[in-house]
């Protein structure tokens, strides 16, 4: 599932909890340091007053408002924080945390609501979910209210990523219904195409069919798939300033997927990092060598797939230039990388 080729939104089933604190939710990631600045404020508090240029956007902001004071939060407290893709994102005072789905994506919040108890329920650091409405009656599109949060995002792998991915993976008797199922794909038909459409000369697509071959050898495929988050990368991971992980927010993208799947958006060496972690807490017999090796095919068979996009400037995931996977790649195993990813080339 990376970020170019996103499954479409399921319906689940309408669930529509309402104050339930033991659930859990997102705060987006550029909620940074828990400072809004006063420009954005005015822009805000000026758009919601009629003066923005989306119509549809202003009526969201006006609606928004009445959802703060019924939690006895002030219009001023109630502020917008710029960006997100599949929901707008406000904060509302110091506690809370509300996100309104775009046109398009109500699914992936309901899908949200439905797998974040079971998250939360495995231990895994979330914001609780306060309130989840989507009758439209307050605003024209489904939201939900969480705790807010505090936290940024961070620059390098945060600790206690490998235990709480851990927790998650370990999870039992996941039942979501219509949750997506994710696998390991056909690299050797990816490296075929690829050749046939002059992206790789015959020696290199034999050279890269062989490696993977090699790594197929390597690990198990047929491995009970678990609920894994989908979107483990930097711009969903909140973090203290000093680099301890905070939060794991926004699970659009979960699904049941081999477990190898959730270090596939994080670069290689953030996952040699996490993996003894990891492995320490996920107290099943699947070894280190294995998961790495697993981990390697994925970022090889990624990056061979985004070798022909287009290229996508001013994007933020580390992934979104094409080429990028394939230089990771060759950073990583260029850097001298520990056993066991030095043996897996």
């Amino acid at each position: 599932m990376d970020e170019h080729t996103k499954p479409p939104a399921d319906e689940l089933p309408n669930q529509t909890p309402k104050n339930l604190a033991d659930q859990v939710a997102e705060v987006v990631p550029e909620e940074v340091g828990n400072v809004v600045s006063e420009q954005v404020r005015a822009e805000v508090a000026g758009r919601a007053a009629g003066a923005g240029r989306n119509g549809v956007g202003d009526v969201v902001l006006g609606r928004v408002g009445v959802v703060g004071r019924r939690f006895g939060v002030g219009a001023a407290e109630v502020v917008e924080v710029v960006g997100g893709v599949a929901n707008r994102g406000f904060v509302v005072g110091e506690g809370l945390f509300l996100r309104v789905a775009r046109p398009g994506f109500e699914g992936d919040l309901r899908k949200e609501t439905a797998v974040i108890p079971v998250a939360r329920a495995a231990g895994v650091l979330t914001p609780a979910i306060i309130e989840y409405d989507e009758s439209r009656t307050v605003i024209d599109a489904p939201y939900v209210v969480m705790e807010r949060v505090h936290g940024s995002e961070p620059i390098d792998v945060p600790t206690g990523l490998g235990e709480q991915l851990a927790r998650l993976h370990r999870a039992q008797g996941v039942q979501v219904p219509g949750l997506p199922e994710d696998g390991w794909g056909d690299p050797w038909r990816t490296v075929d195409d690829l050749a046939d459409r002059g992206y790789l000369d015959v020696g290199t697509a034999k050279w890269l069919a062989g490696w993977f071959t090699r790594l197929a050898g390597r690990f198990d495929r047929d491995r009970p798939k678990v609920l894994i988050h989908g979107d483990v990368a930097a711009h969903n991971l909140l973090a203290t300033p000093d680099g301890r992980l905070t939060g794991l927010i926004d699970w659009g993208d979960a699904a049941l997927a081999p477990a190898e799947v959730d270090f596939a958006k994080l670069p290689l060496e953030h996952v040699a990092a996490i993996l003894p972690d990891y492995v320490h807490h996920t107290e099943s017999a699947v070894p280190e060598e294995e998961l790495a090796a697993a981990t390697v095919w994925l970022h090889l068979e990624w990056a061979l797939g985004k070798l022909p996009a287009d290229p996508w400037p001013g994007q933020r995931h580390w992934t979104a230039p094409p080429a990028s996977r394939v230089l990771g790649i060759l950073r990583f195993f260029a850097s001298a990388p520990p056993a066991p990813w030095s043996t897996l080339t």
